[in-house]
């Protein structure tokens, strides 16, 4: 790995930067408003075509991580209007949802903006120090993953009422972790060889039991305008709490920002609701992305999907222009999120509730067999099974992300 940090003033390449960025941005915007499709979709296919596309491997690979960026930002419209979340919103994907049955979608909108924007400024401060306080400790927590992962998983456990919510719990973590176990080593491949294992999982376990449960539902009203319930200080303090929790998992290998997400609702109050866990979570989701670049740098390896592509880009690590990249990304999926979010709930709700239910679970079914094949669909139908677990207990979805704890847990 090469990583440069010279500064050179070329106008036309920087106009061409700045175009693939911009395109990357798209890519990110578009992969966010998609159910079921990761940012790693599309970074593996812009590094799949990177030999033939004219500009050199570093504008490839700035677009590359400008998609991963975008769509940490655009990736909880699905959420909140579908209930499909992204992987990384899993865990706050019925809460969302609640808060858009309420009329408050622009809202809920407003405040995944802000929580990823959190992220970016907890970047610009803690980046250097925390890379180097992680790169520190590291080894400790290396030795004590289990205990940790147990943690978690009690903890969890601990916030559902006695006896029968902690007995849902206890079997939806079970489940989805005997999935997990099961699948997780597996490579499912289709037409197009870029969907990973996560994509059926995911898409089953949080996507089509919210959409089987609407069945005949009346859907969602009109959304009122977006005017935020919390402080301005309690804002802030949960967008620090999941950049946080993100930019720790960032270093550590094997762990998603999907378990970050599901740390940081630990950590929320009960009394700030789903409110707080949008906030938190999308932080945990943006700094995640970011984080694990610095780690990249720091360590070495790549963290996550969206790097592993950038790194078959064979771009060069350019900090500068990668940092500038993520900024920009930044500003762009801000913007998106507060302007086409709130168009796309307004679309998806003027749909009647059946009609796009059934469209829905068709183009889950659809992608899922293109991107995985029919292993894929397989592991998407068993996941939706199990996914409807929590439902029939009135538990917290969240206890399906023992698909990811529990093998964290048995292999250490």
């Amino acid at each position: 790995m090469v990583v440069s940090q010279a500064v050179v003033f070329a106008p036309e390449q920087t106009l061409t930067v700045i175009a693939y960025v911009l395109a990357g941005c798209l890519g990110g915007c578009l992969s966010g408003l998609i159910p079921g499709i990761h940012a790693n979709t599309i970074a593996f296919v812009l590094a799949g075509i990177a030999p033939d596309l004219p500009g050199p491997p570093v504008c490839v690979g700035a677009a590359v991580l400008a998609t991963g960026v975008v769509h940490t930002f655009l990736d909880i419209a699905p959420a909140l209007a579908l209930g499909v979340p992204d992987p990384s919103m899993a865990a706050t994907a019925l809460p969302g949802h609640r808060l858009v049955l309420a009329g408050r979608g622009k809202e809920a909108l407003l405040l995944s903006a802000l929580g990823s924007a959190s992220a970016v400024a907890v970047a610009a401060v803690l980046a250097v120090p925390l890379t180097w306080l992680v790169s520190s400790v590291l080894p400790v927590f290396e030795s004590n993953r289990r205990f940790a992962f147990a943690l978690i998983i009690l903890a969890l456990l601990a916030t559902e009422s006695m006896p029968f919510g902690t007995a849902g719990g206890l079997l939806s973590v079970v489940s989805s972790g005997g999935l997990g176990l099961l699948v997780l080593p597996l490579d499912p491949t289709g037409i197009v060889s870029v969907g990973g294992v996560l994509m059926p999982l995911f898409a089953g376990l949080f996507g089509a039991p919210v959409l089987l449960e609407s069945l005949g539902g009346h859907g969602y009203g009109p959304q009122q305008q977006a005017e935020i319930s919390l402080s301005p200080r309690a804002v802030g303090g949960f967008g620090i709490i999941g950049s946080l929790c993100g930019a720790v998992v960032g270093y550590v290998p094997g762990v998603s920002s999907a378990v970050a997400a599901t740390l940081a609702l630990v950590a929320v109050p009960r009394r700030y609701g789903s409110r707080g866990f949008i906030v938190t979570t999308s932080g945990v989701n943006t700094a995640n992305c970011i984080f694990a670049l610095f780690a990249l740098v720091a360590l070495g390896e790549p963290r996550t999907g969206v790097l592993v592509a950038l790194g078959r880009t064979n771009a060069p690590i350019q900090l500068g222009l990668l940092a500038c990249t993520i900024g920009i990304g930044a500003a762009f999926g801000f913007v998106a999120v507060v302007t086409v979010g709130p168009a796309y709930l307004d679309v998806i709700g003027s749909i009647e509730q059946t009609l796009l239910t059934l469209v829905v679970l068709f183009v889950l079914c659809l992608l899922t067999l293109i991107l995985t094949g029919g292993v894929g669909v397989v592991i998407f139908l068993v996941s939706a099974i199990i996914g409807l677990v929590p439902g029939r207990f009135h538990v917290k979805r969240a206890h399906l992300m023992g698909v990811l704890l529990v093998p964290l847990l048995v292999n250490g």
